[in-house]
């Protein structure tokens, strides 16, 4: 049975020519890019070139990225980063309620220390409520951390507009933007960023590396101890491989990305309108047009997500109820519950991410087993038989 992989916002499928770029890293130049001997200097020379690639397409200076091992360190490296060295300033920070948990927990866990946190709405397509977060801000805010967009339902966030607003009150931006990446063409700069994460595996690349832009004026405290590696801010021995793969695969991103949004694109519109020919009952979540271009995500009425996920993985389909991160837990979606859906139509989402090997073929497969599935579901569901009764009293 063939796999149809359909969950590109939990992971990618490392290029060949990203892999082919990172081999050499694993057997014959394998030095520690610390050491001052030949085979150290080579390592360090592809470090160098590969922080050099990244702030290009960033547009900003190599010496503002920082190299991590994931998404989540990254925004960790941010957000503690920035509060315990501006603390003295305020210890007020903003985000938002349908935020990575990387964000959230970091967060929870600052409030522990005794900073403040406001946690700012959304409204039903999951776009941040701009005046909401400008009546948040206070004379201690010191950082505003929104994500650039949204993992489970796609939305992209006004960033510029919160940029503007971070500036003019002098308050520090970061966005998470590690499902951005790679499929939006992101300019610090002109963003009024400052300060960014992102994450290799989302746009074909590694797993296992990261990337962190920072300002050069903006101070923020190291996360881990040790040795002087990344400018005495980040110890441990780099990862080359995942380095050199991480600026390559996010060079082929920026080089394809036109071609491949539109093809995705394309495929994701096709879905969303089938199925919203072909299935009742439904509530397709998150904006339509201010979305990453794969992303669906559609509540279906009277079934469960997973009893979903279990049948489409029956037939060979790799889809997701939310996020990956969280995937552990029973509880309803955050997002979902932020932009408004209740709990029984929450817990029946599913979340299909298209990347751009797949194919009209494969959708049109994924579309004719939902129809199947979703039915089958409804028919064993108490709740779809009460619903079919008052229906038919009405």
């Amino acid at each position: 049975m063939k796999t149809i992989y359909l969950d590109n916002n939990a992971t990618t499928k490392t290029d060949e020519e990203v892999l082919q770029a990172m081999l050499p890293y694993f057997s014959e130049q394998y030095g520690n890019p610390s050491s001052i001997y030949q085979i150290g200097r080579e390592t360090r020379k592809a470090v160098d070139a590969a922080r050099e690639t990244v702030a290009r397409l960033l547009n900003c200076e190599p010496g503002e990225i920082y190299f991590t091992s994931c998404g989540s360190e990254s925004d960790n490296m941010a957000i503690k980063g920035i509060a315990h060295a501006y603390q003295k300033r305020g210890k007020h920070i903003i985000t938002s309620k349908i935020e990575h948990p990387a964000v959230l927990e970091t967060c929870k866990t600052l409030e522990k220390e005794g900073f403040e946190v406001s946690y700012i709405g959304v409204d039903e397509n999951g776009i941040l409520n701009l005046e909401e977060l400008k009546n948040a801000i206070r004379k201690d805010t010191i950082l505003i951390t929104v994500m650039f967009a949204n993992n489970e339902i796609g939305t992209i966030q006004p960033i510029r507009e919160i940029g503007e607003i971070a500036a003019a009150n002098r308050i520090l931006f970061h966005t998470d933007a590690v499902q951005a990446a790679g499929s939006v063409k992101i300019d610090v700069r002109d963003l009024k960023i400052d300060s960014l994460s992102i994450s290799a595996h989302k746009f074909h690349g590694p797993k296992g590396v990261g990337a962190l832009y920072m300002r050069k004026a903006v101070l923020f405290n190291k996360l881990i101890d040790g040795g002087h590696q990344e400018k005495n801010r980040r110890a441990g021995t780099e990862n080359v491989a995942g380095i050199v793969g991480l600026s390559k695969a996010l060079e082929l991103a920026y080089a394809h990305m036109e071609e491949n949004n539109q093809k995705i694109k394309a495929l994701r519109d096709y879905y969303v309108a089938q199925i919203q020919e072909r299935i009742p009952y439904i509530r397709v979540n998150g904006d339509m047009e201010r979305r990453l271009p794969g992303n669906s995500n559609i509540s279906f009425r009277f079934i469960e997500g997973e009893g979903l996920l279990l049948n489409l993985d029956l037939k060979g389909i790799c889809a997701s109820s939310g996020s990956a991160c969280t995937s552990g837990s029973l509880d309803p979606s955050h997002v979902l519950l932020a932009i408004g859906l209740p709990h029984e139509i929450a817990h029946g989402s599913l979340r299909i991410s298209i990347g751009k090997d797949n194919t009209k073929e494969e959708i049109d497969y994924v579309i004719d087993s939902l129809v199947e599935i979703v039915q089958r579901l409804r028919d064993m569901s108490p709740l779809w038989e009460d619903f079919i009764e008052s229906q038919g009293q009405a």
